[in-house]
This record gives C-alpha cells, sequence and structure tokens, in this order.
C-alpha cells in the first residue's frame, strides 16, 4: 500500500519550482542533453555530452549485471528517464521512475511510449524524502546527481533503506563537496542549489554504516564534473545564439555563471564527484 505524502520540505518546493520552469526544460533538454541530464564519463574533451552521460549509465550498469533480469528497480530523481530506458531494454527490469519535476516526468513518459516501453517503466510524481511505496519494494535503486538537491541526506538514505528488499543494493552519482572544503570557494555553488552544504563521500559512507549496509565499491571522480560542466558551457555558448529565445537571455546568463562557479570550484579542489555503491543485509 502506498504512504499518504506529507508536505514537502522547503527545499524540495525550491528543487521542484526550478525544474517545471519552462527554462529549465528547456535547458535540460536542449543542451544538458535530454536523455541523460547528469555528469557524464568523457574520453576527450571534444566527445559530445550525449555519449559521455551515456557512458556513466553503461559504467554503473556493469557493476549491477548480476541482478536478475525482472527485478523491480527504482531510479530515484529519474530526470528524462534516459537510465531507466537503458535498464529497461538491456536488463528487462521494471522500473519506476521517481521524480519531482511533473514537467520532465511529462517527457518522461512521452519518451517510454516512444520507445515501446510503457509496460516496464512507471513515472510516478513524488520526492525521495517520503517514498510513497511499501517497505522491501525494490531490489535496486538507482540515482544520479539528485541526493545534492535535499536537505535531509540522511533521510533520503533511511527512505530508500526503508523500500530495498534484504540483500538490496543503491548505486548512485552525486556532485559532492571534498573534505575541508574552501567556504568561499564553495559558497556560490551552494547558493545556486539553495543549500548550506553538500554532501561528501565521507558523508555518505557514515549513512551507510549507520544502517549497516556493505561498501560495495566506490570510484571517485571529480575530474569529471570539472569536464562535464565545461562541456556543458561550451554548448550553451555555442549554440546560444540558435536557440531562437526558447530559453530566456536572463537564464542564460545566470546559468553561465553558475557553471562557471562549479568549474572554478572543482578545477581548485573543492568539488566532488563519484560513483558509489552499497548493498542492504
Amino acid at each position: 500500500m502506498e504512504k499518504e505524502m506529507p508536505p514537502m520540505p522547503e527545499s524540495v518546493d525550491v528543487t521542484r519550482d526550478y525544474y517545471d520552469s519552462g527554462d529549465a526544460d528547456e535547458f535540460y533538454f536542449r543542451i544538458w542533453g535530454g536523455e541523460d541530464i547528469h555528469v557524464g564519463m568523457y574520453q576527450s574533451e571534444e566527445e559530445s555530452i550525449f555519449d559521455a552521460s551515456r557512458r556513466t549509465v553503461e559504467t554503473m550498469a556493469k557493476h549491477i549485471s548480476h541482478i536478475p533480469k525482472g527485478s523491480r528497480v527504482l531510479d530515484v530523481g529519474a530526470g528524462y528517464g534516459g537510465a531507466a530506458r537503458f535498464l529497461a531494454r538491456e536488463f528487462d527490469f521494471h522500473v519506476t521512475c521517481l521524480n519531482l519535476s511533473t514537467v520532465q516526468n511529462r517527457r518522461n513518459r512521452e519518451m517510454n511510449r516512444e520507445a515501446g516501453l510503457e509496460d516496464r517503466i512507471e513515472v510516478v510524481d513524488g520526492n525521495f524524502e517520503e517514498l510513497p511505496f511499501a517497505d522491501e519494494s525494490f531490489a535496486l535503486i538507482w540515482c544520479q546527481d539528485s541526493i545534492l538537491h535535499s536537505s535531509r541526506k540522511k533521510r533520503v538514505f533511511e527512505e530508500i533503506n526503508r523500500v530495498m528488499k534484504p540483500g538490496a543494493e543503491f548505486i548512485f552519482t552525486d556532485p559532492m563537496q571534498q573534505p575541508g572544503a574552501d567556504p568561499v570557494l564553495l559558497e556560490p555553488v551552494l547558493r545556486r542549489i539553495h543549500l548550506e552544504s553538500m554532501g561528501s563521500i565521507e558523508q555518505y559512507r557514515q549513512f551507510a554504516d549507520e544502517l549497516g549496509w556493505k561498501t560495495v565499491n566506490i570510484e571517485p571522480g571529480p575530474e569529471c564534473l570539472v569536464q562535464h560542466y565545461s562541456s556543458v558551457l561550451k554548448n550553451l555558448e555555442g549554440r546560444e545564439g540558435s536557440l531562437g529565445g526558447s530559453i530566456s537571455p536572463t537564464y542564460i546568463e545566470n546559468m553561465k555563471n553558475g557553471l562557471r562557479h562549479w568549474i572554478t570550484a572543482g578545477g581548485r579542489g573543492v568539488l566532488d564527484w563519484g560513483i558509489l555503491h552499497f548493498q542492504k543485509p
């Protein structure tokens, strides 16, 4: 039985309102990649955002190939559902996409219909601080670059733990901060996401330990974050003149400034990113 959803905290409201805006939807669909809207893993500086972002999905998928076909999977913060479609096609998983942006969810459902995957992918409006699913429902939880938006990250881990079956696995990526990060360099990044702090590998390890999870693998890759944000900025600047007013000039300028802050902070060793993989006993 699904749980009744309580009122959303402010940080969830802010994130939802941002991603539901027309400017944000056009930007992430046209500029950031459209299919996969997370940090990519690049083989060269000239590689496309689409290819690098798909490589992240493929790299993560190599770690969960032992999970039986037909398993129930929850994609937390699913965006446009690119990873869900990959997992449904390649592994025959039944994937539930949980995402708070109704605009992104609408695109996700349309793309699932076009791909003929409606029978294997369900898209649910909701947030990961209060998962609307029964206990022990999923064999795998998947998440890409979404937990950073929560001001209650421990709560997110607790909710994920609740819906995981015994022996289930949680694999995710997230932009994070490095230990001892310079607060001056970090401040404009935090202002951009409307939070006072970011997560870290150390913090996520601690949450996992408190829940009794086994650490399967951790692959730090802060250089991926810097390369990805640099590629997004280059793509935005190169296509700015051809957007035809679909994204407002104010949004574009704010986005370019925001991307530069992330690139600077990442280049100065303030930010982190990586693939983290845990297993519930």
